[in-house]
């Protein structure tokens, strides 16, 4: 399980990069009104991406290795369409952005909605290297298309790149996406009544599975529409940095929460404890986490300035509130696999609830008050609410004390060994 995260987490990591590489062009290019320009964009396409989970997202991944997938795409295809339609009118109706923008948004969407729903069904059948690899991909052909087009000068240095390049970026890899599946062994015939069957199966799975992320995601971005209504837009994008190097670091845990999700769906047990091997897996993440975000903090503001620009460097305050938020989400994502390994969405989706009850509260408080700080502080308080929830829950289940979770000196000792034994092998 260890090594499998370890490869998992060196592709998510060549990802970061990759991703962070989009983030600097953006705002090195385009300056803080056009990072936060594209900032609202991503959101905007990353909502309507969540409500298409609601026929697909981990569902496609629990039913994979049960169902026919061709019998799982059709209806998530389908979906998708219409919620990018519906999704795109509806974002016409509420901030009237322009018919360029609402075009780009129903093509952009329903391109990463397709490439979201291929990846997820290669994963379901336990393709991790392919599924790396897609990503991968993904991310390099949109920072290496940007960075094409930002060299060019001209009108080549405008968010319209950020559009075109994305098309690039997630069409080339959905194309790539349906290789490995062509090669499964599902008959693409036979649809009638097992492809309603499977169709209610996904919709059922999918409403409990899928409402703990839409409120997730609320917790995450909600803050980004207080920030453009009650400071300015490049406000936006400075947050959007602070926001985008932190949450960077979160690609530790979530590597070992994914491998964890796809053993427990794997698995024939229905309940029961993590076992110990896991527990350790999951300190060893949080001290990860931990020590790369005592690093990420401890950059100087000169280091932002340098990288990003003059006007960047009021995101050091950010990732500073925002730290121990970040520490407490390690422990969340962990948690969290587990009850969705498990078929428990209930419990996932209070926490979430519970999350964005804090950040509905905090934000209008905060935010008017103390500006792009006020919302790194409210998501710290949000992230430490539904933390604590779940934990109380996964105590109750499992009898894993909260403390199960905070690594010791032995797991900084096993890392050790680990290291020790590997460099003796080579």
């Amino acid at each position: 399980m260890l090594r499998r995260i370890v490869h998992n987490f060196a592709t998510r990591l060549g990802t970061a990069f990759l991703s962070f590489g989009v983030v600097w062009l953006t705002a090195r290019y385009l300056g803080a009104a056009g990072r936060g320009a594209i900032s609202l964009f991503v959101t905007d396409c990353a909502a309507l991406l969540l409500f298409i989970g609601l026929l697909g997202g981990s569902s496609l991944i629990y039913l994979a290795p049960r169902r026919n997938l061709w019998h799982l795409l059709l209806p998530a295809y389908g979906w998708a369409v219409v919620v990018c339609i519906v999704g795109t009118a509806t974002v016409a109706g509420l901030r009237h952005p322009g018919p360029a923008y609402l075009w780009h948004l129903a093509g952009l969407s329903t391109l990463q909605a397709f490439f979201s729903i291929n990846t997820s069904l290669v994963l379901g059948r336990r393709r991790e290297g392919t599924y790396n690899l897609l990503t991968l991909i993904q991310v390099g052909l949109l920072a290496g298309s940007l960075l094409v087009a930002f060299q060019t000068g001209g009108p080549g240095r405008s968010v319209q790149a950020y559009y075109w390049s994305s098309y690039v970026a997630f069409g080339v890899p959905l194309l790539l996406s349906f290789i490995p599946l062509l090669r499964q062994p599902d008959r693409r015939r036979r649809w009638g009544r097992r492809l309603r069957a499977t169709t209610r199966e996904l919709a059922r799975h999918s409403r409990g599975a899928h409402l703990s992320n839409i409120l997730a995601f609320a917790n995450y971005r909600l803050s980004y529409y207080f920030v453009a209504h009650y400071v300015d837009l490049p406000s936006v994008g400075i947050l959007s940095v602070g926001v985008a190097l932190v949450e960077a670091i979160w690609l530790i845990p979530r590597s070992a929460a994914l491998v964890q999700y796809v053993d427990l769906v794997h698995s024939s047990a229905s309940s029961g404890p993590l076992p110990t091997g896991a527990l350790r897996v999951a300190r060893l993440a949080v001290l990860a986490t931990a020590a790369a975000v005592g690093l990420l903090i401890a950059l100087p503001v000169a280091v932002l300035t340098t990288v990003f620009g003059a006007e960047f460097g009021a995101a050091r305050p950010v990732m500073v509130l925002l730290a121990p938020g970040a520490v407490i989400m390690a422990v969340q994502m962990v948690v969290s696999s587990y009850f969705a390994g498990r078929a428990r969405y209930r419990v996932n989706n209070l926490a979430s609830v519970v999350g964005l009850g804090v950040t509905l509260l905090a934000c209008p408080l905060l935010i008017p008050s103390y500006g792009i700080r006020g919302a790194a502080l409210a998501a710290t308080l949000s992230y430490g609410a539904s933390t604590a929830f779940l934990l109380l829950h996964f105590w109750r289940d499992t009898g894993a004390v909260p403390t199960a979770f905070l690594p010791g000196a032995a797991d900084v000792r096993y890392c050790w060994q680990l290291l020790r034994a590997q460099i003796e092998a080579k």
